[in-house]
């Protein structure tokens, strides 16, 4: 027996949620008026359509119940990324800033998935308006339009759990108050605690002020657009760039974690084993790319040895700043790849293959579950290899009980299970997404980092679609299948997935 599908409450829901997303177009026209540019008409133009829409969705739906069901809250978390990016593009298509419809989109799903994808080759050349639109719909998209919609939806007479349980990434979601609204509350008051912090600090590290906003924007969402052709690597400042390599590895943690942190309870965040992972990784990546920079750059062994091997004189000096350089690079682009953020300081794709293997690990990786990084997640890495070694010791001791523990709390068949079906179909999405951009004339390792930046939400990937090239070459098809992946990525899979099955439509 099949229940009928309330498609008022999917209109309602929607509805309030354009008009969430006027009120965040207001701050770019705002900007455009500031700087008395050219496109300010595009914004207004842009905001009362998102408006009125929104209003029409409300008046449809507007005797719908209060409590969204399980399977209308799947498909509403799945539909606003996609309404969200065909409003959210309306500045850029109806100001020229980007004159075909299918770059508007993809730009724009890359934002609001936090990817940082573009199609862009001259970034600088956009309006104040249209770069700080791009920097916020990453923002708003980091931390998740339904966490703010679960703290703003009441307003509008609606609610839901579902929502809530839907958007969150990870394998579990963390009540941090007894009301689901409270919960939202608390995770946007830190999420811009933390966004002002890294603003503040980079302005007084003489960053334009501007830049500063729009960047910290795109730091604590790990989302990476910059307002400049060169990304990071245009500010020669290594105060700048520790900045942002600092704030994108917190950006990567749970963010109920560092809430019990302001909250004085450190304990939840020192003992959590998927942090130790994550830093772990971090380190250890971090640790090899440095000797390889350092071997590559700094000492005849990286050039193959000269001819003469011909000793270089060098002074201690000189040693340790070229330490510190390999160590600046090295870590920043860990953390950025590994939370998915996608800024750059250097092009990996300069350095030698062998490193390019670490790049490519860690864009498979992710961040934590819980934060605003994308990928595979640290907790599912965890379980899966914390089971392995269960395993391998179970074929040693077959009669002994040898539960694998996470947190010092055994791992559960189900939650076994989540992981190795999500881990499933990770890989299989990634290969059929690859098998497809192979279809359209990409190489082999140019179509595989592609796949894997797209569901990863990473941005940069391999060859001309490195940290130093863009997407604008990309096949017209494939910039929507691409587009579908970060969707897919951003939403976890399961979200997905479970709208095309039939069990969920069934009562």
């Amino acid at each position: 027996m099949t229940r009928t599908f309330n498609w008022k409450i999917v209109f309602r829901t929607l509805g309030a949620l354009l008009i969430i997303e006027s009120l965040f177009m207001l701050l770019p026209t705002v900007v455009t008026f500031l700087y008395g540019e050219w496109d300010s008409g595009a914004f207004v133009v842009s905001t009362l359509i998102t408006f009125l829409c929104g209003i029409i969705g409300l008046c449809v739906g507007r005797r719908a119940p209060k409590k969204v069901a399980e399977r209308e809250g799947y498909l509403i978390v799945a539909l606003v990324w996609i309404v969200f990016s065909f409003f959210g593009m309306m500045p850029f298509y109806l100001s020229g800033a980007i004159t075909s419809f299918t770059d508007a989109f993809f730009e724009t799903m890359s934002g609001f998935s936090t990817t940082g994808a573009t199609i862009l080759r001259d970034i600088e050349s956009l309006s104040h308006g249209c770069l700080f639109w791009r920097s916020l719909m990453q923002w708003v998209g980091g931390m998740g339009i339904i966490v703010l919609s679960i703290a703003i939806l009441p307003m509008f007479g609606l609610g839901g759990m579902q929502l809530y349980a839907a958007e969150v990434t990870g394998l579990s979601y963390e009540k941090l108050s007894p009301r689901i609204a409270d919960t939202a509350k608390h995770l946007w008051g830190t999420y811009i605690i933390i966004t002002a912090l890294e603003a503040l600090l980079l302005w007084l590290c003489r960053m334009d002020i501007f830049d500063a906003v729009c960047h910290s924007f795109s730091t604590i969402a790990t989302g990476g657009f910059s307002t400049k052709n060169a990304s990071i690597a245009y500010y020669s400042s290594p105060a700048i760039q520790y900045i942002i390599a600092l704030f994108t590895l917190v950006a990567g943690i749970n963010f109920a974690l560092i809430i019990y942190l302001f909250r004085r309870k450190p304990d939840r965040l020192l003992r959590d084993e998927e942090t130790h992972w994550y830093l772990g990784a971090i380190g250890f990546c971090t640790l090899m790319l440095t000797i390889g920079l350092y071997l590559q750059n700094y000492t005849d062994i990286g050039a193959g040895f000269a001819s003469d091997k011909a000793q270089v004189a060098v002074t201690a000096g000189s040693v340790l700043a070229g330490v510190e350089d390999s160590f600046r690079k090295a870590f920043f682009e860990v953390v950025c790849t590994m939370t998915s953020c996608g800024f750059a300081i250097d092009d990996y794709m300069q350095w030698r293959p062998v490193m390019w293997c670490v790049i490519f690990f860690v864009m498979f990786t992710g961040g934590c579950a819980g934060s605003t990084a994308g990928g595979i997640k640290w907790i599912r890495l965890a379980i899966f290899a914390k089971n392995a070694h269960a395993e391998c010791k179970r074929r040693i001791y077959p009669n002994a009980i040898i539960p694998a523990k996470i947190n010092n709390k055994p791992i559960t068949q189900d939650k076994m299970n989540n992981v190795m079906a999500f881990m499933m179909f990770y890989v299989f999405i990634v290969l059929l997404g690859m098998i497809c951009f192979c279809a359209m004339g990409i190489s082999f390792d140019e179509a595989l980092g592609a796949a894997v930046s797209a569901i990863g939400n990473v941005g940069p990937a391999l060859g001309q679609f490195g940290p130093s090239g863009t997407y604008a070459d990309f096949p017209t098809l494939g910039k929507w299948i691409y587009a579908a992946l970060m969707l897919i990525g951003r939403l976890e899979l399961f979200t997905v997935i479970l709208l095309f099955s039939p069990t969920l439509w069934r009562k």
